[in-house]
């Protein structure tokens, strides 16, 4: 008999203590944070990537770094934690999930992690995914990631319309330009399902978004 965190080869992955765990860690680690404009717990966009990572293919560890892909970025949580934790695959699929600041983790680097360096943080993921080095495990992930993220995006536009922009560390342009490029960059690397609902929903962004161009170029701190 296979192990609990081992699915037989042609059925859906099997969700085991390690999957478990990771939900109740996850909770811990996150659990005084809330989406931007939602202000739903942030949790809740740790399941919906999981849940694409799995609806995708992925396994049990690929879900698993799915739920932790924050966790150093955003969290303070060091890979080391995540390697006793949950194991070395994990840890790495999760390190290379996360954005550096000239190429340093978030906990080594000193840098800020606001509008001073979004546009370096941005190109260095951006050219980090075109690395053929990149697993596709990752690539998993990264995609659900966007996809998610593009999804809550299109969603408040269409509620509130392009005013969502002004709450992000970059105004529309510049997040319009990271996510169409997160699209073009994973349909190349990872062409199938999730990137080509990716580029539908960046596509329905840039929609919502464009009337927004006729009136003025929403930056944050425009009036």
């Amino acid at each position: 008999m296979l192990p609990a965190d081992d699915p037989t080869p042609g059925c859906a992955p099997a969700l085991g203590l390690r999957f478990a765990d990771a939900l109740l860690w996850v909770g811990e680690v996150h659990a005084d944070q809330t989406r931007k404009g939602s202000g739903a717990p942030y949790v809740t966009h740790l399941l919906e990537v999981a849940a694409l990572v799995l609806a995708d293919g992925g396994d049990e560890r690929e879900a698993v770094a799915a739920l932790l892909h924050d966790a150093i970025e955003d969290a303070g949580v060091t890979p080391k934690q995540i390697k006793k934790r949950c194991g070395k695959r994990v840890a790495r699929m999760v390190k290379a999930c996360t954005e550096t600041v000239g190429g340093e983790l978030p906990t080594r680097s000193p840098a800020p992690r606001d509008a001073s360096t979004w546009r370096a943080r941005k190109q260095e993921l951006l050219d980090h995914l075109r690395d053929p080095s990149v697993s596709d495990a990752v690539l998993r992930i990264k995609t659900a990631d966007a996809l998610a993220n593009a999804r809550s995006v299109v969603a408040d536009l269409r509620r509130q319309g392009p005013e969502v922009w002004r709450r992000f560390h970059a105004g529309a342009t510049d997040q319009l330009w990271f996510h169409r490029s997160l699209a073009v960059i994973l349909a190349a690397r990872r062409p199938g399902p999730l990137s080509d609902e990716l580029r539908v929903a960046v596509s329905e962004m840039e929609e919502l978004s464009r009337w927004w161009f006729d009136v003025g170029h929403p930056q944050p701190g425009d009036v």
